[in-house]
């Protein structure tokens, strides 16, 4: 049977050695960091989701051609759900970073890349800590040994170099 898996989005906004993360104020996660992030509505690409999505949840608007995508999450969150989530930087925006959705977020907040708070949602801790590592492009998380299965954070990393041909 193919998989429908949920396409989610997450921008890392960076300034210098500082990230944007937002704590989680609805039922899923309370009170736990991660990305501003949401589903990509049908008929929309990624990069539009995106940028949808951060402006949405904190009014800074960013160009959807200047979003890189960083990292790439195979999440499994239960036996009948998978996600896939595409992580993005930004590192040019226009706006102040406000929480737009008080009813979803408690607070926006700044954290250096070398001190983020401990309490970050796995999934997208999964996303997170592939970006900053630099070497992984995807990781695959929630599925343990088995089909498809690379344990809890499990990474793919890129070749060195493309595979010789003849």
């Amino acid at each position: 049977m193919p998989a429908v898996p949920v396409i989610d989005t997450h921008v890392f906004l960076r300034d210098g050695d500082k990230l944007l993360l937002s704590q989680r104020g609805g039922a899923y996660g309370y009170g736990r960091w991660h990305a501003p992030s949401g589903k990509l509505d049908r008929g929309e690409t990624l990069r539009s989701g995106a940028a949808r999505e951060l402006y949405e949840e904190t009014g800074v608007r960013v160009d959807p051609g200047r979003l890189r995508l960083v990292h790439t999450v195979h999440h499994r969150q239960s036996p009948e759900i998978e996600r896939i989530g595409f992580f993005f930087e930004a590192t040019e925006w226009e706006g102040e970073p406000e929480n737009r959705e008080p009813a979803k977020c408690l607070d926006l907040r700044w954290f250096s890349v070398h001190e983020l708070p401990e309490d970050i949602i796995e999934y997208p801790a999964a996303g997170l800590y592939g970006y900053l590592d630099g070497g992984r492009v995807l990781t695959e998380h929630g599925f343990s040994g088995g089909r498809g299965g690379r344990g809890a954070l499990g990474g793919v990393r890129p070749c060195a170099s493309p595979p010789a041909v003849g």
